[in-house]
């Protein structure tokens, strides 16, 4: 019976039918390791998605940060960008902070220096002038053709002996020089007129007493104090000069009682050479009064350099000349002479100052 066709179908169909619920009931209820598979596959895929949806939300922000900035990136910026950016973790999903901007700077030296170089190349953008200077000047030449100013006739270029020797003729004009400041120019003379009576060299004056020498400068500004200096200064070019006068001006200055201006004044009387301009309290009124400053200066030696620096050289020698002449005659300290002078019209300081007619 159990042999029977019929009974072999039966049981062939049964098993077949149990087999097949097995499989059913094996794919629907899925093992713990599965489940744990699963459970890591969907972390991962939140995970890209995250990292995705961060990388272009960073697109779109550095694309508008690059349509609004014209400047151009840096290596250092750059460096920044591909280094690797920190992370930190937020429950199961990694979040990456936002990066901070970067302030880009610019090498703008190299700019300034050529600037700096075009204008120097260039002398109508770095020289300054003043207004008018030039017909300025020409009318103070045109008011001191005569050459009848006390300068003139009794300055440091005419108080020398022409008899003596070389030598002894620069000695004399540093020492006329030297008593010239703060003296008028007649005092300053009859000072020169007396040493010269005595013996005016290097020899005679270190051998002369203080007492006599204060009696033959008397009454020169400041004489005893010029005593000192004379003196002082004639035994130092004794001992180290052999009785003559230094030929530069870094020399002169270090004598006892010789400043900036009596040393280029020296050099350009006593030894024929332009080394400055020599600025006394004539040069310096006048140059502010015309406005030959960029700015008003306070001493003499503000004004030299100030001068210095926009005059042209080949006009250094004679305008200490001209200047101290013409502010012995006309733009005198106190009640200059405006009406009388040919700048009245171009000059800034006319009619600031008050006129005394003679």
């Amino acid at each position: 019976m159990t042999s029977s066709p019929y009974f072999l179908q039966k049981s062939q169909r049964m098993l077949t039918r149990n087999m097949t619920k097995a499989v059913r009931t094996n794919i629907s209820a899925p093992s713990a390791k599965q489940q744990t598979a699963a459970v890591l596959k969907q972390k991962a895929q939140q995970i890209v998605k995250a990292e995705c949806d961060h990388d272009v939300n960073r697109s779109k922000i550095l694309g508008k940060r690059h349509h609004r900035s014209t400047k151009p990136k840096t290596a250092v910026s750059q460096a920044h960008q591909t280094q690797a950016r920190p992370t930190e973790e937020t429950g199961n999903v990694q979040v990456r902070p936002r990066r901070k901007s970067i302030k880009v700077e610019y090498d703008s030296t190299a700019g300034t220096r050529d600037k700096e170089l075009q204008d120097r190349n260039n002398p109508k953008k770095s020289r300054w002038e003043p207004q008018d200077w030039i017909e300025q000047l020409d009318n103070i030449r045109e008011m001191r053709k005569n050459k009848d100013a006390p300068v003139d006739q009794m300055g440091a270029g005419k108080c020398f002996d022409p008899r003596a020797a070389p030598q002894v003729i620069r000695y004399q004009v540093l020492i006329s020089l030297m008593l010239s400041s703060q003296t008028k120019d007649e005092v300053t003379a009859a000072a020169m007129k007396k040493l010269q009576a005595h013996g005016l060299s290097v020899e005679n004056i270190v051998q002369t007493d203080d007492k006599t020498l204060g009696e033959l400068i008397y009454p020169v500004g400041f004489w005893k104090n010029k005593v000192k200096y004379m003196k002082q200064c004639s035994e130092i070019l004794q001992k180290q000069y052999n009785g003559d006068i230094p030929d530069n001006v870094t020399d002169l200055v270090k004598l006892p009682g010789i400043g900036p201006k009596m040393a280029h004044l020296t050099m350009a009387i006593a030894w024929n050479t332009v080394s400055g301009i020599g600025v006394d309290t004539h040069v310096h009124r006048i140059a502010n009064r015309l406005r030959w400053m960029k700015r008003e200066t306070k001493t003499p030696e503000e004004t030299r350099v100030g001068l210095e620096d926009w005059l042209p050289r080949d006009l250094w020698s004679e305008i200490n000349w001209l200047l101290v002449g013409f502010g012995q005659q006309i733009c005198q300290p106190v009640y200059p002479r405006c009406s009388d002078c040919l700048n009245r019209g171009i000059c800034p300081s006319a009619n600031l100052k008050k006129t005394k007619g003679r």
